[in-house]
């Protein structure tokens, strides 16, 4: 009675009390006390309790719930059947409502029915048991009706703490029951208010996809019922359900598997098609409208290679499908665009003809069936080109609505790719460019323009550029001469330039494209000063023409150059931002490749030139004036060089400006190591001058690895860890690098297995875990000879089996990997050499890191994880053999059989023995999946697990 009181007060005080602190007092205990043995038996008290209130009925029906999904285990065995007899009674009690407490009730047995055989349900299992409560009390068959309902969605409820054998059983239990079931649910349809019920739950249990042969089902009542509900007020919602399941039930992956289906298919097929006037139905409301739609939809997702044939009955469908996709809701056109996509893939890919014989045949068969679907594709093309139109209030949408609208835009542009694969580029151009026109022949407003149809239709031709030829020589010309006409309206001018930079590849590739290159600059140019958002379009677009026709350009470097000048100092009213201008750094260095070397390497410092007065105006000022400015006055110049270094593909040129600008760099370096922002800069922009010179930049390569091997030691900054990586994969094989090489590494392994000596190490600095161990793996790919027999080597993989388990993502994933690595060694006849190294330091760990790892299969680490930590296994199976096996039985017999059974942890320990002996890693993963469920079932059970295998504990003691 006094936790019945305590857990009335603390809902009360949750609900009800005016102050948070107290309410979130409350919620933090209730959320506790769930998870207490007593929870089970002060739920079930409150819920038999007259006098609970709602709140109290709520909670405790959901508690009850999740404690018979996740909990169950608590219970000795003898507590079952007075459990089950308790939730039969409250199924009862609250027959007529709360409906959520009802609902929850019916989970809890669901759930109850998924953990229990059904030869210890008793009553020949829990569909015959429920048959004969119905039958017992029909009073109360709303409720059971429910539980039926639930039954088969529970199969894939995997919040339930089954085992995956007792899972799969119970699917096999419900599908053996399933005349039982049909039989109760045929019997319900002659009672008018349990009918929606029972087509629900007749939904509910198609999904299990057990195969009732479509030729039963055709003449079945539960689906005449349905169908015949089609047009009922009431039993519309409920009969929609059924069909949309038997639709999915019917499809099929080829059209052999169709012949099964189409007795079901020729009963279904023509009363969704009677639905078709509802469409265009204006009385109808939304909501049914939408649920017909569906139907369609579902037909022709699931129907999309029969109607791919192309025959006169399935081309029904398809102008049903068009007159959805004509809907002026867009929630409703848009269920038809995923049919549209499947119907190009069926249509265009040689897979869907392999059966039909030799390449000429595939060929007439593919041509005779995309001619028949031109005219939808094409009626396709202008029904969705109207939907990307801005609305008049625009700019007074919410930012959320603004961002629904642009994704409708990206989705309609899909549509338009997918229309263009099957009509080809050049027709559905036409198509657009006809629009287009008769946009701009459009009513005017007074002297205004309105640019919104134009923009529209811009948009779409700018989608499918992609599709349109080079060689296309009719409207590309057109379109070209119509963008320097259009009015200079910031939300067209963005997508006048986008388009200019869509189609770049064209301007380069047409025998006119240099005459449109001045007017297309100069839409660039005011695009750049129009708005920040026109003017990232015109830098974007700029880059993709610099990028495509950099040889029609070299003799216009002045020009660019002074546009870059401007962009970079943001001179007069151009409105570039720091991020854009990356695009026209980009831009520049692209154009500068094609020069000649000479010319190159002074275009190159000119290119240089406003970005580094900059930094060279703050240096000059001292380290007290470089030291105080914020970081992004610095990175942002830092960051162009980066892209200039990137870009300009002249290696030689590149190493000559990296080593002028070394002294720079260093002052830098030397002056705001403290700061991670600038250091990360500066580190992309050397990544970026290695990889591009790469041999060539051996003269400044030694004083730029001295610099971040001491400055690690003082600010342990991990950008200076993976610029070491980039090095190590250029020169990690030169001979001439070896001694300094081996001098960085043993340096930067070493410091950094001083900062990471236990797990909260990991925890509190993953990015340096991460970086560290993936330059670990950098040299076992490129400098095996430096890292094995470094004295670095033992202490990096005790420091990589500290933090394995470590929870960030990325650096639990490069620990992995390195690992792997070490494991596959003898895969490459590189690293053959070193196995007796690397053996002499893995044998002596490999009890403890193999129990890690298992630790972090079944629970250390989130199970997102676990495909890693299973090749992880496996290859260290693969490489030790008989060892590694031993191991893993030394490991896996630490959890206890009451979390796994000792079959479950013999396909296991199989599944490592397989890949000892040779036999394919890839199809060995599913027996750790299963130890791994199993072990995560529910919180005690893993706490258990991870108690036993204690992963955080490198050296651990075993006690037989």
């Amino acid at each position: 009675m006094a936790h019945e009181n305590i857990v009335k007060e603390a809902l009360n005080a949750l609900y009800h009390h005016p102050d948070d602190a107290v309410r979130s007092q409350a919620d933090q205990w209730l959320q506790k006390f769930q998870r207490t043995i007593d929870a089970w038996q002060v739920s079930d008290n409150l819920l038999h309790d007259a006098s609970s209130n709602v709140e109290t009925l709520i909670f405790c029906s959901q508690t009850l719930r999740s404690k018979v999904q996740r909990d169950f285990e608590e219970l000795p065995s003898e507590a079952f059947r007075p459990l089950r007899d308790s939730l039969n009674n409250l199924l009862k009690t609250f027959h007529k409502g709360p409906p959520k407490v009802r609902t929850q009730i019916s989970l809890a047995v669901a759930a109850l029915a998924v953990q229990v055989p059904a030869e210890d349900w008793g009553d020949g299992g829990i569909m015959n048991w429920l048959r004969d409560e119905m039958n017992s009390h029909p009073d109360i068959v709303p409720s059971f009706l429910e539980l039926l309902r639930v039954l088969p969605e529970e199969v894939f409820n995997y919040k339930i703490a089954a085992r995956p054998d007792r899972r799969r059983k119970f699917e096999d239990e419900l599908v053996s029951t399933m005349d039982v079931a049909l039989g109760i649910l045929t019997a319900c349809l002659n009672i008018p208010e349990l009918k929606e019920q029972a087509l629900e739950a007749f939904a509910s249990w198609l999904r299990l996809r057990h195969r009732i042969p479509a030729s039963v089902l055709a003449t079945h009542s539960l689906v005449l019922t349905a169908l015949s509900s089609l047009t009922s007020d009431v039993l519309s919602e409920a009969a929609v359900n059924v069909i949309s399941e038997l639709i999915h039930y019917t499809s099929a992956r080829n059209l052999d598997g169709f012949s099964v289906q189409m007795p079901l298919i020729q009963v279904i097929v023509p009363q969704v098609m009677n639905l078709k006037p509802q469409l265009r139905d204006s009385s109808k409301d939304e909501e049914d409208v939408k649920a017909i739609a569906r139907l369609f939809a579902d037909m022709g997702d699931s129907y999309v290679e029969l109607i791919a044939t192309g025959a006169a009955e399935s081309m029904l469908i398809v102008h049903a499908l068009l007159e959805v996709a004509a809907h002026p809701e867009y929630d409703i056109a848009s269920m038809t665009f995923n049919f549209w996509h499947n119907l190009q893939i069926c249509l265009i890919e040689r897979e869907s003809y392999v059966s039909i014989g030799n390449e000429s045949l595939i060929e007439a068969e593919r041509n005779r069936r995309v001619q028949a679907f031109r005219s939808s594709y094409e009626t396709l093309v202008s029904l969705v080109s109207c939907r990307v139109q801005y609305p008049q209030d625009y700019s007074e949408l919410s930012k959320e609505d603004q961002r629904d609208f642009k994704q409708t835009r990206y989705a309609v542009a899909d549509v338009l790719i997918d229309a263009a694969l099957v009509l080809g580029g050049e027709t559905t151009l036409q198509i657009l460019y006809m629009k287009l026109v008769e946009a701009l022949s459009g009513p005017q407003n007074g002297d205004m323009m309105d640019w919104r149809p134009s923009e529209a239709q811009l948009y779409c031709i700018r989608a499918i550029s992609d599709l349109v030829p080079i060689t296309e020589s009719e409207v590309m010309p057109q379109i070209m001469s119509l963008l320097p006409k259009l009015p200079h309206q910031s939300l067209l001018l963005q997508t006048v330039c986008l388009t200019v930079g869509a189609y770049s590849k064209w301007l380069d590739a047409a025998p006119t494209g240099l005459s449109f290159l001045p007017a297309v600059i100069d839409i660039l140019v005011s695009g750049m000063s129009m708005s920040e958002d026109s003017a990232a379009a015109a830098a974007l677009a700029f880059r993709h023409i610099c990028d495509d026709c950099g040889k029609k350009l070299r003799g216009s470097l002045d020009g660019l150059f002074q546009i870059y000048q401007r962009a970079m100092t943001r001179e007069g009213s151009f409105k570039v931002e720091a991020q854009d201008s990356l695009h026209l750094v980009e831009a520049l260095s692209i154009v500068i490749t094609e020069l000649p070397p000479d010319q190159a390497k002074k275009a190159l410092e000119a290119l240089c030139i406003p970005v580094v007065a900059p930094l060279q105006e703050v240096i000059n000022q001292g380290p007290l004036v470089l030291g105080q400015k914020p970081a992004r006055e610095i990175t942002v110049h830092i960051d162009r060089l980066a892209n200039i270094f990137r870009y300009v593909n002249n290696p030689e040129a590149v190493a000559d400006a990296i080593q002028r600008l070394w002294p720079l760099f260093k002052a830098i370096f030397d002056i705001r190591a403290w700061d991670m922002r600038t250091m990360e800069s500066l580190c992309r922009a050397c990544k970026h001058a290695v990889r591009t010179s790469k041999r060539f930049m051996v003269v400044t390569i030694g004083a730029m690895l001295e610099e971040i091997q001491g400055l690690y030691k003082q600010h342990h900054q991990p950008c200076f860890l993976y610029l070491s990586s980039e090095v190590i994969k250029i020169f990690g094989s030169d001979p001439s690098c070896a001694d300094y090489l081996k001098v960085l590494i043993e340096s930067l392994f070493s410091n950094t297995a001083c900062l990471l000596t236990k797990i909260q190490d990991f925890t509190s600095r993953p990015d340096i875990a991460d970086d560290c161990f993936l330059l670990a793996s950098r040299c076992i790919r490129y400098c095996p000879h430096l890292l094995f027999p470094s004295p670095v080597f033992p202490s990096l993989v005790e420091c990589s089996m500290i933090g394995i388990t470590v929870q960030h993502r990325e650096a639990s994933n490069s620990i992995l990997s390195f690992l792997s690595d070490i494991f596959d060694l003898g895969k490459s006849s590189q690293g053959q050499q070193f196995i007796t190294i690397r053996d002499s330091v893995i044998v002596p760990r490999g009890g403890s890191l193999t129990r890690i790892l298992i630790a972090a299969a079944t629970g250390a680490l989130p199970s997102s994880r676990l495909e890693t930590v299973a090749y992880a296994l496996l290859a260290l199976s693969r490489a030790y053999g008989v060892k590694a096996l031993e191991w893993a039985k030394e490991g896996v017999s630490l959890i206890p059989v009451t979390a796994a059974t000792d079959m479950e942890k013999s396909r296991f320990f199989q599944a490592l023995s397989d890949a000892a002996s040779g036999v394919d890693i890839k199809g060995l993963t599913n027996p750790i999946e299963e130890l791994s469920e199993v072990c995560r079932r529910n919180r005690t059970v893993q706490e258990i697990v991870q108690e036993a295998l204690r992963p955080l504990e490198l050296n651990m003691v075993y006690v037989s």
